[in-house]
Parts: C-alpha cells; structure tokens; sequence
C-alpha cells in the first residue's frame, strides 16, 4: 500500500488540525505515534523495546509517544515531542494523517493514537533511558489476523480483550497490539 493509499483507504477520526477533546475523568491525556514508513515491498511499521530499567512497562514494544506536558499545544504536539525525544526523528521527518480513536489503558491513560508517514530515510537517535531498541515490521504481517492471539481479563472490575503479535523474537501485545489491530481492521475496510 503506498502512501496515496492509505490517505484514500484510513477512516481516520480527524485531521491533524482538529481540535481534541479532554480525557475522560481520572484517566491522564498522553499520546502515541504509530509511525509507518514506506519500503519496496508496502507499508511497515517503526515499534520500540523500552529500556529494562524503567519502572513502567520495561522491556515491553511500543510506540514513541507518553502523557501530555502542559507545554504541549495538543496531543499531535505530544506524539512528536515524545518521538523526538525517544527516538530522534523530528516532527518535520514526519507527515501527519489524523488519529485514531483514543484508547483507555489499565494504566490509567486515554492515549491518542497518532498516524503518520515517517520519511524512508529517516535516521534513528535512540534515547537510551527509553528505548533499547527500534525495529519494523511489515504491515502485511500485522493485517494477517491469523498472527494475533487474543485472551479476555478482567482488571480493577473492568473486562479487556488482551492481543499478543509474534514477530520475530519479539511479542507485542496490551495497548500497542490494540491499536495495531484497530489501524489494521481500518486500512482493509
């Protein structure tokens, strides 16, 4: 899928310009970028492995992105800043779409799911007290469903579904799975 395609095939929520909501109560604003990139064989998708010695979410894959600064103009604010600050790519590296809808986590966050294009040439400056690794993956993987496993929990009384990816020697799973398998359900409708 080129880039032309995905503009034409997202049902995203809004453009970039749009203005965004508060958080519902008691959840924290933050925002995430799902960075895509387009390759020779279609689109992939750029996820890090935060750093083993954070207290939240150590050694898990995720997206660039954290909560909301009170210097951030908005939440497209927030996504570049942090994915400037995790990973090295500054915001004019970065084509915005639009968003997905928010997801609430266990963790207590309404987190905005960013969309945007990374240039192909893109250079990496890990910032080691967050990220210990960036990698892609192919996005033809990520909309094969077969690769997902899927397990309902319950946690503090309310009831999720919790996604697992393999890929390679990784897993990706909690909120990042999800909004992978929601920006994957939405470039195949």
């Amino acid at each position: 899928m080129t880039h032309a395609e995905l503009l034409t095939r997202f049902l995203l929520q809004s453009s970039p310009s749009a203005p965004l909501r508060s958080p519902a109560p008691a959840l924290s604003p933050a925002a995430v970028l799902i960075p895509l990139v387009e390759r020779a064989d279609g689109l992939h998708l750029l996820l890090t492995e935060r750093s083993r010695h954070l207290r939240h979410h150590a050694g898990e894959i995720s997206f660039p992105g954290g909560r909301q600064d009170p210097g951030d103009d908005d939440l497209y604010q927030t996504a570049l800043r942090e994915t400037h600050e995790e990973i090295g790519i500054a915001a004019d590296q970065i084509r915005l779409f639009g968003h997905l809808p928010r997801l609430p986590t266990v963790s207590r966050f309404e987190v905005l799911p960013v969309v945007g294009l990374l240039n192909a040439d893109y250079r990496l400056q890990l910032n080691a007290d967050e990220v210990t690794a960036a990698f892609e993956v192919p996005l033809w993987h990520l909309q094969d469903l077969g690769n997902y496993v899927s397990m309902p929990i319950e946690r503090r009384g309310q009831h999720y579904t919790l996604h697992w990816i393999p890929w390679q020697h990784r897993y990706i799973w909690g909120a990042t799975a999800s909004m992978i398998r929601q920006l994957v359900t939405q470039t195949a409708k």
